[in-house]
């Protein structure tokens, strides 16, 4: 759903509309990412090598419809994304600029889960939110700030949407993890995401098969994303 973005307040909106993002989960599926759709990706605002520019660059060159920038704790990487879309507003009449892709605000946070570090990635809210600020400052958060109910909660009130991150990876069960997040109120899981860092980049089926049930089951939206820190986005590292 690539979006012609004319101005700054529109570009805002896009990326705290909620509503459209809803509408991407429902059709994610194992294709989706990394060639259309691509919803965790790292710059060198957190612990990524690509700038943010860079990154969007190499969004327009793939083709990618819509796209978070979900660094650790932070959007700077966000704002400096939604100024290079600003920029090139001014080629919107031009063959390559006709067709910019839908950028959402994002962000990855570090929380606890069953006794378990997980990270939550936080979509579409408001970044000026005072309720998200705590989370937004760089560093992981602390004590209760970092209990997994109150981050859900902060994105929430933030009016954005919470989603676990690669369920697969913790020392515990998804089994476990996602029933809990479900009932903490988690708007849904990355579902399609390449453990064990394959080349070329690809969901990992016997994961994937298994989130999913767990998915259908909770009635959890489905994402997809690269995890990329490195300078290729149709890779993780």
């Amino acid at each position: 759903m690539a979006v012609n973005v004319p101005t700054k307040d529109s570009l805002e909106l896009a990326a705290q509309n909620v509503s459209a993002l809803k509408q991407v989960f429902y059709t994610i599926n194992a294709d989706s990412c990394p060639r259309s759709f691509n919803f965790h990706m790292h710059t060198t605002s957190s612990d990524g090598k690509l700038k943010p520019e860079e990154l969007m660059e190499q969004a327009l060159s793939i083709g990618l419809k819509g796209l978070a920038i979900t660094d650790h704790h932070s959007v700077g990487g966000y704002q400096v994304a939604r100024k290079w879309l600003e920029y090139r507003q001014q080629d919107l009449n031009s063959s390559v600029g006709k067709f910019l892709p839908h950028l959402w605000t994002g962000v990855e946070i570090t929380s606890k889960l069953l006794g378990t570090e997980v990270h939550i990635l936080g979509y579409a809210f408001n970044p000026a939110s005072s309720h998200i600020q705590a989370y937004l400052q760089g560093e992981r958060p602390k004590g209760d700030d970092a209990d997994a109910v109150n981050v859900i909660a902060a994105i929430h009130q933030a009016g954005g949407l919470a989603v676990l991150a690669h369920p697969v990876r913790y020392g515990r069960s998804p089994v476990e993890l996602i029933a809990e997040a479900a009932c903490l109120g988690i708007d849904g899981v990355e579902t399609y995401y390449a453990y064990g860092n394959p080349n070329p980049w690809r969901p990992s089926p016997q994961q994937t098969e298994q989130v999913e049930k767990l998915t259908a089951s909770y009635g959890l939206l489905n994402t997809c994303g690269t995890d990329t820190h490195g300078v290729n986005l149709l890779m993780r590292l």
